[in-house]
């Protein structure tokens, strides 16, 4: 039986509900996590909740204290019989009347979602895409915001070309990440991926090959990643190895895959 933890309760799906007024259902308005549960545990939560909170702060937006949002990961968990897989907490502004600017008092809608599963591992093709763009010097950028629609764009896109994922270009044209993952590329250099100012959200497993110093920062552009020796789509749930771009055959490269792959999957 699928549940969902929701503000403080857990029910079964088909017995929950969120208000039509909720500005998360109407504008888009809250944040969202997608954490990996490995063997019961919960790796990375405080880079998670880290982000979470950054996004809060651009948004004005009030989110559960770090250990009420442990506690409830781990509600939902004990509940939905599970100890490996992902889930998903997300957070609205709550239900407020009508119009853009929020209310100056708001109480936010929390919820927690998940399902069993493995670390995925896949061979993916990709296209540059021509309809949607990643602006690098919007805040919201940088943040797991609900408003996806970008990326469901681009999605949508890849998929009438016959592709698996989209590459989002930046202002400037350069490559800042795909719809839901950042991109390392495999250079004469070593490891790069995009830096955050180019774009890129800051990801998890980003930030997991950059803590273990393998992975550097550098802007990449179309003709980068069509001469790499191997190129690689990472987020907190899978490591997808990039085997053609816009219908070119790319590249593979084990050593780096296997390195990558050993810092990811701990």
């Amino acid at each position: 039986m699928s549940i969902i933890w929701l503000n403080g309760k857990t029910y079964p799906v088909d017995q929950a509900a969120i208000s039509p007024l909720d500005r998360g259902v109407t504008l888009g308005d809250g944040l969202f996590e997608t954490l990996r549960i490995k063997n019961g545990t919960v790796p990375h939560f405080l880079w998670h909740y880290q982000r979470l909170c950054n996004g809060a702060q651009v948004l004005g937006l009030p989110v559960p204290e770090q250990e009420n949002t442990l506690q409830a990961i781990r509600e939902f968990l004990a509940c939905a019989g599970f100890e490996n897989g992902s889930v998903r907490l997300t957070v609205t502004r709550g239900v407020a009347p009508r119009g853009l600017l929020p209310p100056e008092h708001c109480k936010p809608t929390v919820f927690i979602t998940g399902a069993a599963g493995v670390f995925r591992e896949q061979s993916v093709r990709v296209c540059v895409s021509e309809l949607v763009r990643r602006d690098e010097l919007s805040p919201l950028s940088r943040i797991k915001s609900l408003s996806y629609l970008p990326g469901i764009v681009a999605r949508q896109e890849a998929e009438r070309k016959g592709c698996d994922d989209a590459l989002l270009l930046n202002m400037q044209g350069h490559i800042a990440e795909s719809t839901i993952s950042n991109i390392v590329m495999q250079t004469e250099a070593g490891l790069i991926t995009p830096p955050v100012t180019e774009g890129a959200l800051p990801g998890i497993a980003r930030r997991l090959l950059l803590d273990a110093g393998v992975m550097q920062e550098r802007p990449v552009c179309y003709e980068d990643i069509v001469k790499a020796q191997g190129v690689y789509l990472t987020n907190s749930l899978s490591l997808r190895t990039v085997t053609h771009l816009d219908g070119k055959a790319l590249s593979c490269h084990p050593e780096s895959y296997e390195k990558i792959r050993e810092i990811l999957k701990k």
